[in-house]
């Protein structure tokens, strides 16, 4: 059973912990993150999954971005702790979180991410949106969370601005 609240500041480094733990060491030099240095996440948006003691379960983060000059929600990271992986938690953060997002009026969001494990939460490969080098173009998906909201558009992504 977990809880999910909004993440607050007094969260951050727990779950900045949580990160390193599930993710390579050298996490921060990947191209998304130059894309989330010195911008806020999405307020309300960024989840924490706090079991019955208390501890952090799993955690999700929201970037704003533009996305061929429109705004649009960067997913990631999103970590579930090695001993609560195959529960389901990273599937309800992001359901939570998507429902969230389309609720605050948000109509598209981008991720990088493996094709096979997003699909199942409707994204798809984003054949026309460019996210900075070195990003394998085939693991850029995307979900609009209003319908069309990724039609015709063509472009990079860039810093929100």
């Amino acid at each position: 059973m977990f809880t999910l609240t909004p993440e607050t500041a007094d969260d951050w480094w727990e779950v900045e912990a949580l990160y390193d733990l599930c993710f390579a060491p050298g996490r921060t030099a990947l191209s998304s993150y130059r894309l989330r240095e010195d911008v806020a996440p999405v307020a309300g948006l960024c989840q924490v999954a706090r079991d019955r003691d208390g501890s952090v379960g799993g955690a999700i983060r929201y970037w704003p971005v533009q996305a061929a000059g429109v705004p649009a929600l960067l997913l990631g990271p999103v970590a579930v702790h090695p001993t609560h992986q195959g529960e389901g938690l990273g599937g309800l953060l992001i359901n939570a979180s998507l429902h969230a997002a389309r609720d605050s009026g948000w109509d598209r969001v981008l991720l990088v991410g493996d094709a096979p494990y997003y699909s199942r939460f409707g994204f798809s490969k984003l054949p026309d949106i460019c996210m900075p080098p070195p990003t394998n173009p085939d693991r850029v998906l995307g979900l609009a969370l209003t319908p069309g909201a990724w039609d015709g558009l063509t472009g990079k992504v860039t810093r929100a601005a």
